[in-house]
This record gives structure tokens, sequence and C-alpha cells, in this order.
């Protein structure tokens, strides 16, 4: 399998620095080789995405947001295998959240936005099952929030 630094490095992705939790939970479980990481937000260091897709925002910035999330899951699945990407087994899980209007039906489209770079990433072992839900209100009115389940290997 490829360096998975490398290949962020040729997509330009640089990792943001891990968001610490805003509450009482952690940024990850792992029972054994199987991790669950906690949503990440439609954020990045300019403040990110925020607000209603299908309202206040349209189809391509929900894309872009679910690309966030993905950008802030790679952070954390590489917290999460003690700084090496390459430990990172198989990603076998999203689970998206898109905050949307009433007249928004194109959540899978949205989500498409992670799912896409995920395997874009990790290749044939970013290959994941997936949820893809509307929902009225997400954290701190970010548009997309994502979560994810990883085996990682020691």
């Amino acid at each position: 399998m490829p360096n998975i630094e490398s290949r962020l490095a040729s997509l330009g992705i640089e990792l943001p620095d891990v968001c610490p939790p805003v509450a009482n939970y952690v940024s990850s479980t792992r029972s054994g080789n199987i991790v669950q990481i906690s949503g990440q937000l439609s954020t990045h260091a300019g403040g990110g995405i925020k607000g209603t897709v299908g309202a206040d925002c349209s189809l391509a910035d929900g894309i872009i947001a679910a690309r966030l999330c993905a950008i802030n899951l790679i952070a954390q699945f590489k917290m999460a295998a003690g700084g090496d990407l390459d430990r990172v087994a198989r990603v076998l899980r999203l689970g998206g959240y898109v905050q949307a209007g009433p007249e928004f039906y194109e959540i899978p489209s949205v989500m498409n936005g992670c799912s896409d770079l995920i395997v874009d990433v990790f290749g044939e072992a970013g290959k994941h099952a997936r949820s893809a839900i509307g929902v009225y209100r997400l954290p701190f009115n970010f548009a997309v929030e994502v979560d994810a389940v990883i085996e990682i290997v020691d």
C-alpha cells in the first residue's frame, strides 16, 4: 500500500491539528483493532462551513463541507494510529449528518464529498459502508458532521 502521507501531499492536503472534545466525551475509542472516531464537523482554521444546506448553503458548499469533515477525520485517524496513517488497515464505516433544509434531498451527494476523499486517500482500504442522514440542526450550526469506524493494525 502506498504511503498515505505521500498520497495526502500529492492531493495538496495538509492535516490540521486535531480539535479536542468540547464536552464530556473522547475523540476516539478502541476495542482490539477497531476504532470509533467521534463526529468531525465541517470546520477549518478559517472557521469552516456553517448553515443549512439547501437554504443558506448550496449543494456545492455542502460537498466542500463534507470534504472538510474527511480531512478532520483523517487527522483523527492519524492520532488514533499513533501518528502513522499507514497503520489504518480499513475504513469500515462513515456516518454522515447534513444540516438540511426542508426541501433538500441530495444528502447522499453531499456525503460523496467525504466518501470520495477517503477513497482517494486510502484506495481500496478506504471503501466503506455509509449512512447519509439529513438532520434539523448540528452543533454550532456547522453544515456537516461525519463520524467513522476504522481498523488499525499494530
